[in-house]
């Protein structure tokens, strides 16, 4: 099943995402993870491609298979162009194709940062053109809130990501945040530039300060002050820290779905115990909502 159509038989789609293991992590530790999410019955579960801007011994398309085939889960395999030649790209989608695999994330990737791109391809929405007009794919994009951090302006970014949209993308998947306003902000001003496809806010509870410190860096998502005040009250409790993350969540998840958006996308880290608690407190949420759609 295309993902696209389900935002028209839903009021909210709720997904996750899950990561391939490194490299020196055994396989099998992500086959246990995806044994215990498989029991929260999300829409989707997506598939990251490899960090940094690397494809080597990538398993997107290997865990892409096992979520659709062996757990009847919609999957939806994430695919960077940067670091990656046309024919691999092609490579790719008739593997993902084979593999019954319909949707797939449409990203530039990470530049990387030890060599120059190879790609063929320099940005998101050259990606997503090619898909469209040369597969039948289920095509999402990514959408920052914030704006990108290589990008030198919100309004800059908008209009990439209005390229991609004209492109060909169904819906859009957002950065991670923090400020539920940051993200209905954003929202005023696509609608503005008349990108309207569905947006899924992306959502992910912070169980640890380095965790924190990391997001930060790489996204730089702003923090606001009660989120700050939240980790400096536990940062020395492992547990307390851990439970106050999943709650932080829980609160933006449950204002979102209610001011109305189409989706939530929770960044899972590969930790089931912490997307099964997010799922507990909100899953009579967004099924209360989804069922007014049948009413």
């Amino acid at each position: 099943m295309k993902i696209k159509n389900l935002f028209s038989e839903k009021n909210v789609v709720f997904s996750l995402e899950v990561f391939p293991p490194k490299s020196t992590t055994p396989i099998e530790n992500i086959y246990k993870t995806l044994d215990e999410l498989k029991d929260l019955k999300p829409d989707y579960i997506s598939v990251t491609y490899g960090a940094g801007g690397t494809s080597s011994g990538n398993k997107t398309c290997e865990l892409s298979s096992l979520i659709k085939n062996k757990y009847n889960i919609e999957a939806l395999a994430h695919l960077t162009c940067i670091n990656s030649t046309k024919e691999t790209i092609e490579n790719t989608l008739k593997n993902l194709k084979d593999n019954n695999i319909e949707n797939v994330l449409a990203l530039r990737g990470d530049i990387p940062l030890d060599q120059k791109p190879i790609g063929d391809y320099n940005y998101g929405f050259e990606l997503v053109d090619y898909i469209k007009k040369h597969h039948d794919f289920s095509i999402a994009a990514a959408c920052y809130p914030e704006g990108h951090t290589e990008s030198i302006s919100l309004d800059k970014d908008i209009e990439r990501l209005k390229q991609k949209v004209d492109c060909g993308t169904d819906y859009l998947i957002s950065q991670l945040f923090f400020d539920n306003n940051l993200f209905y902000e954003f929202n005023d001003k696509i609608n503005k530039k008349n990108i309207n496809v569905p947006i899924q806010a992306g959502i992910m509870p912070v169980i640890n300060k380095k965790q924190i410190e990391r997001i930060v860096s790489l996204c730089g998502a702003s923090l606001p002050p009660k989120f700050i005040k939240i980790m400096n009250r536990y940062e020395h409790d492992k547990n307390a820290l851990r439970d106050a993350g999943i709650a932080y969540a829980v609160e933006q998840i449950v204002d979102l779905v209610s001011s109305g958006v189409k989706g939530i996308h929770l960044y899972t880290m590969n930790n089931p115990y912490v997307a099964r608690k997010i799922n507990e407190s909100i899953k009579s949420i967004i099924g209360s909502v989804n069922n007014d759609l049948a009413i």
